[in-house]
């Protein structure tokens, strides 16, 4: 019979590993305190903006049935009965996706937008409304920026950021270990009771959840306004100079965006408009022959844009026509068939035509991670939208119930586990922050604003120490 001694190097190593346990247990803690809110918040208002879009469309356009007709008016006859309901200067059409839907047109009245539906058989008008006024649009501003414009957008973004330290320290803390298999993480144990099941079922569906979480996480965090638009958009927007012998204009493709809604592929964003007025491009429209909205239809259907596409109107004397089609807006289910073309608005030919092929490595991602965040790529999709959302509610809701019922029995703690003092895996512990800091700049300030706040503060004054162990 032998008898096993734990050596003092032993002893040494399991002392830092639980020390680095508890220290990633307490990041994951405190990060969770701050994003759980936001991530129900996110969870919630996008299920809203998922079933609106599903039920009523994101413009609107399935609110108004119509009876397919043998023959469709042509659209400049649709365009001219959508201004008599409401005068104005049209901005946009969006074709029909298939033969009972209306379409759609945009029409400004100074600084108001309104939507006008229209029959595209007979051309008629069947109702308009404010544009961004509905639900979706509310959804999506809150989704955004909690309605509170760029401090909303910067307090979102810092959120999505420990959202990814969350992932990371939540794998490291239910890795298997002690002897345990992947079973006790793949499989919820539904046998136990209490704390014990809250903590397997947490466990669990946060293990299936964090696969989607990340990718979720980044596509938002792209169309953040530091983050994205200062660091990622900026090396990988798509090069105009592309575009061999176009003119281009002062403006840039985010011009098209409106009232806070995005418009155009990320990639083509900071990407300078082409400007009309040259002979520059391919012949488009023909030749010789005026430049019309029904010209410029029958052109998008030429080149391929079927159903649902989108046109924008000239917004000045060097501004273009602009047929695009994405994944983005809800015009096609396949990222694959994303596609932008310019069209002079003098001479009719085509200044610029980009497809998905011609967007770099960043712009093919966030054309497939927006598609799939949206749940615009079918039924599959759809589904998988509304299990993570959900699944997000739940990992929130349950670490809080975790929380409640490991409370402390006095008051004015919150009952995070305590830490020594830092070991030789410290090192690691300020590697990682570093990497998240460079990578996330608002979430790696804040983070660094709370290490000082603990280093210089926090830890000398007796009442705050106490509440934050």
């Amino acid at each position: 019979m032998s008898v096993a001694f734990d050596s003092p190097v032993t002893k040494q190593a399991t002392g830092l590993s639980r020390r680095f346990y508890i220290t990633a247990w307490r990041c994951h803690f405190y990060a969770g305190l701050y994003v759980a809110p936001f991530m129900i918040m996110l969870a919630v208002t996008g299920l809203m903006m998922l079933w609106t879009a599903t039920l009523f469309g994101r413009d609107g356009e399935k609110t108004y049935a119509v009876e397919p007709q043998a023959a469709v008016a042509a659209v400049s006859a649709q365009a001219e009965a959508a201004v008599r309901e409401i005068p104005g200067q049209i901005v946009q059409y969006i074709a029909p996706r298939d033969p009972e839907q209306a379409a759609l047109f945009r029409i400004n009245q100074g600084e108001a937008a309104f939507m006008v539906a229209v029959d595209p058989y007979r051309a008629e008008v069947l109702g308009h409304w404010d544009r961004r006024d509905g639900l979706y649009d509310l959804a999506d501003t809150i989704h955004g920026t909690l309605l509170i414009g760029d401090l909303g957008d910067r307090l979102i973004e810092i959120a999505a950021g420990f959202g990814i330290m969350l992932v990371v320290t939540g794998v490291y803390l239910w890795w298997p270990r002690d002897g345990r298999g992947f079973g006790a993480v793949l499989v919820p144990q539904l046998s136990a009771k209490g704390r014990q099941l809250w903590k397997s079922l947490h466990l669990t569906i946060g293990f299936y959840a964090s696969l989607f979480l990340v990718v979720f996480l980044l596509s938002g965090l792209t169309w953040a306004g530091i983050w994205g638009e200062k660091f990622t958009q900026a090396w990988s927007t798509f090069p105009a100079e592309k575009w061999d012998n176009v003119p281009l204009s002062d403006k840039t493709h985010a011009s098209m965006n409106h009232d806070g809604v995005k418009q155009v592929p990320w990639t083509l964003e900071q990407t300078p408009m082409p400007a009309s007025g040259s002979q520059a491009g391919v012949t488009g429209t023909p030749e010789g022959q005026p430049v019309t909205l029904d010209a410029i239809v029958m052109l998008a259907r030429t080149l391929g844009f079927d159903q649902r596409f989108q046109l924008a109107f000239p917004g000045d004397e060097t501004a273009v026509w602009t047929i695009s089609r994405d994944t983005m807006s809800n015009d096609s289910a396949n990222p694959l068939l994303d596609r932008t073309v310019h069209i002079d608005q003098y001479t009719g030919r085509i200044l610029a035509d980009v497809g998905f092929d011609d967007y770099g490595a960043a712009g093919k991602a966030m054309a497939a991670g927006i598609a799939l965040h949206e749940g615009d790529m079918g039924l599959w999709n759809l589904v998988l939208v509304n299990v993570f959302c959900l699944s997000i509610i739940f990992l929130s809701v349950s670490g809080f119930v975790m929380w409640w019922k490991r409370r402390p029995k006095r008051a004015g703690r919150l009952m995070a586990p305590a830490v020594g003092e830092p070991g030789p895996l410290w090192k690691t512990g300020a590697f990682v922050m570093l990497a998240t800091a460079l990578l996330f700049p608002l979430s790696g300030a804040v983070l660094l604003a709370v290490l000082l706040l603990d280093l210089l503060v926090f830890r000398h004054i007796t009442p705050l120490k106490k509440a934050l162990s």
